[in-house]
């Protein structure tokens, strides 16, 4: 979709946002474990023989610098089994807002993910699916990164990977 940006008065095309429709953990499932799991476009239930694990759907966005647009994530996160059955309790309330502790539960292109990255999940019903934001304080590259803005050639080569990829 082409316009005209209010920020820099240019022709613009937006950028589409780099998704997942799973979790990474969901694509590693035994058929067993896939029978006894639920996936659906904003929620996932992974049930494996020992335990349960719950994630939802969230955005989260990418700063560019020096750029009208920012980069969009269509992420997965974990979230404990009381803070995922409050969210599912309040699905389709719109006055619902709460704050969740998460765990980034998607692996994301030039990034090398030894562990998963914690993050505070923003809900607000009224604009649609969660927000998600790293911890400052967690040492990664994309944190730095996210808190610091990436330039926008970088923004279109994780583009361009994930299209080509596909």
């Amino acid at each position: 979709m082409k316009y005209i940006c209010q920020c820099c008065g240019e022709e613009k095309e937006d950028w589409p946002a780099i998704g997942y429709s799973a979790p990474l953990f969901y694509y590693n499932l035994s058929d067993e474990e896939l029978e006894n799991s639920e996936l659906s476009p904003d929620l996932c239930i992974i049930r494996y023989s020992d335990e349960t694990c719950y994630f939802l759907r969230a955005v989260l966005v990418q700063e560019v610098n020096e750029s009208c647009q920012d980069l969009e994530y269509g992420v997965w996160v974990s979230l404990s089994e009381k803070s995922y059955n409050e969210y599912v309790e309040n699905y389709h309330n719109e006055e619902f807002e709460a704050g969740y502790f998460g765990w980034l539960s998607n692996d994301l292109p030039d990034y090398s993910f030894e562990e998963s990255i914690p993050t505070d999940v923003i809900v607000n019903n009224k604009i649609g699916r969660p927000f998600i934001y790293p911890h400052k304080s967690h040492d990664h590259p994309f944190v730095k990164d996210f808190y610091q803005g990436i330039s926008k050639q970088e923004a279109e080569r994780r583009i361009d990977l994930v299209i080509n990829k596909l």
